[in-house]
């Protein structure tokens, strides 16, 4: 099997096969999701939240994305890898944006760089494509942006506020993005954007219409306990097997029938 590269992404647009996407932040994730046949791998900054154990993701710095990037990076053998950019390492002016963009691509080993915004950070994925770095635009519910918005709030179900997210995302394609991702937006306003925009859509609690899926793998798998969002389906327990298998060894250990000659030298 091929690596997949954003050229893929588009090609499964125009074919209407749907693009999967998942969360990675380090190498056994990333080797595991990788053979299951994922397409795209995010190193979002929601490892803020899931790993870290911050509030919300406007702590991470660049240096813990580059950090993790690179550990997804080594196992990965045919994702594409997509880098998020932290909160204000792409904000302050182009040229932070080129330098920062440019340390996830060269130290990360990132393929793409995802940014949030809309027609306001157009500019600024302009600077980065012109100098070859591919992007991935994210509008909606921008998570980096949660004091404006007041929390994790859906957005577009206003009239007016869904006619700026179709110019933000116009915007965003017109400025050279590859993709771009729609989160927490009402499923019509997806579809309508994802109908409009020659770019492949990436959706998270958006709707099925979109061109593919994302999701946080924490999520999915039952070890985030911070929140539920409605549009998070999880597809395991892995919590509980974790909290099992730690509490037998305990027992194990304490009854003293760890180790036994088995697992002895």
């Amino acid at each position: 099997m091929k690596p997949k590269t954003i050229l893929d992404l588009q090609r499964m647009k125009s074919a209407g096969e749907k693009i999967t996407v998942l969360t990675a932040y380090d190498y056994p994730f990333a080797r595991l999701l990788d053979q299951a046949g994922i397409d795209v791998l995010l190193v979002g900054d929601s490892l803020g939240s899931v790993v870290a154990g911050y509030d919300n993701t406007l702590p991470v710095t660049m240096e813990e994305m580059i950090y993790h990037t690179r550990a997804v990076v080594r196992g990965t053998t045919n994702a594409l890898v997509v880098a998020d950019m932290p909160f204000m390492s792409y904000q302050v002016d182009c040229a932070a944006a080129r330098r920062n963009a440019g340390r996830l691509i060269k130290e990360g080993g990132a393929q793409a760089v995802k940014l949030e915004g809309g027609a306001t950070i157009a500019a600024t994925i302009a600077a980065l494509t012109a100098i070859d770095i591919p992007v991935v635009g994210h509008i909606g519910l921008t998570p980096q942006s949660i004091h404006r918005m007041g929390g994790y709030r859906v957005q577009g179900r206003e009239d007016v506020q869904a006619a700026q997210l179709r110019a933000d995302a116009r915007a965003v394609e017109d400025a050279g993005a590859c993709a771009i991702v729609l989160e927490g937006i009402p499923a019509a306003l997806a579809a309508e954007i994802t109908a409009e925009l020659t770019i492949p859509t990436i959706g998270i609690g958006a709707g099925v219409a979109c061109d593919g899926q994302v999701l946080v793998i924490h999520d999915i798998l039952g070890l985030c306990e911070k929140y539920s969002p409605k549009f998070v389906k999880r597809y395991a327990d892995v919590a509980a097997v974790i909290s099992e298998s730690a509490q037998a060894y305990i027992n194990d250990v304490k009854q003293g029938t760890f180790p036994d000659d088995e697992h002895s030298f």
